[in-house]
C-alpha cells in the first residue's frame, strides 16, 4: 500500500505555494509514495484580501482537520507573522482538538516549511515555535538538518531555509523563491517522503 504524504499549506501571495509544489515533486520522486497538496481555509474576507492585493487562491483543495488523520506523513507550510506561523494556519491547528483528544496523529512524521519577509524575520523562530503544535499531537518532527549539503552553507546568494526546513524570503512580495531555495524544497520533499515510507514499513 502506498505511503500517503499530505502537503498542507497557507499562502497569501504565492511564495509558500511555490515551495509546496516543489516539495510535492520531491516527495513524488520516491517510489511507492502518493502526494497530495492541500490548502487550509482562509480566515480573511474577500474585501480585506482585495485591499491587501492578494491574488486569487489556487485550485488546491481545502482540507478539513479530520482529513489529516488519513495521511502517513504531513508537511506543513506557512508564511511568518511576527516570527510565528500565520494566524490562518494557527486557526486551522486550533481546530484539530478532536484529533488531539484521540491522539490520531501521534507517531506520524511531520515537517515544516515557510516564508519570511526578511533575513531576520523568522527563518528559525517560525519553525521553532511551530514545533509545539507537533509535540502536543505526539508527532515525530523530521527536520532536514544539513542533508542538503553545500547548499546549506551558501553565503554569496540570499537563501532562505534552515536545518528546520526549507524556506524563502518574500521581501516586499516581489522577490520569488530562488532556484537554490526551490532545490532545497525538492530535497525536503524527497528526504521526508523516504523517511515516511520507512516508518510506515516498520509499523
Amino acid at each position: 500500500m502506498a505511503t500517503k504524504v499530505y502537503i498542507v499549506y497557507y499562502s497569501m501571495y504565492g511564495h509558500v505555494e511555490q515551495l509546496a509544489k516543489e516539495i510535492q515533486k520531491g516527495a513524488a520522486s520516491v517510489e511507492g509514495v502518493e502526494v497530495k497538496l492541500w490548502q487550509v481555509p482562509e480566515t480573511l474576507s474577500d474585501d480585506i484580501l482585495a485591499k491587501m492585493s492578494a491574488p486569487a487562491k489556487s485550485d488546491a483543495p481545502i482540507i478539513s482537520p479530520h482529513e489529516l488523520a488519513d495521511a502517513d506523513g504531513l508537511l506543513l507550510g506557512f508564511p511568518t507573522r511576527f516570527g510565528m506561523m500565520a494566524a490562518q494556519f494557527k486557526a486551522f491547528m486550533d481546530a484539530t482538538g478532536g484529533l488531539w483528544r484521540t491522539q490520531a496523529l501521534a507517531g506520524k512524521p511531520a515537517g515544516i516549511f515557510y516564508s519570511t519577509g526578511s533575513q531576520g524575520g523568522g527563518q528559525e523562530t517560525t519553525p521553532l515555535t511551530a514545533i509545539t503544535q507537533l509535540a502536543h499531537h505526539g508527532m515525530i518532527f523530521v527536520p532536514i538538518g544539513y542533508t542538503f549539503g553545500a547548499g546549506m552553507f551558501e553565503m554569496e546568494k540570499v537563501k532562505g531555509g534552515s536545518p528546520y526546513g526549507s524556506g524563502t524570503f518574500a521581501g516586499d512580495g516581489s522577490r520569488q523563491p530562488s532556484e537554490l531555495e526551490l532545490e532545497q524544497a525538492f530535497h525536503q520533499g524527497k528526504y521526508f517522503a523516504a523517511i515516511a515510507k520507512k516508518l510506515k514499513g516498520a509499523a
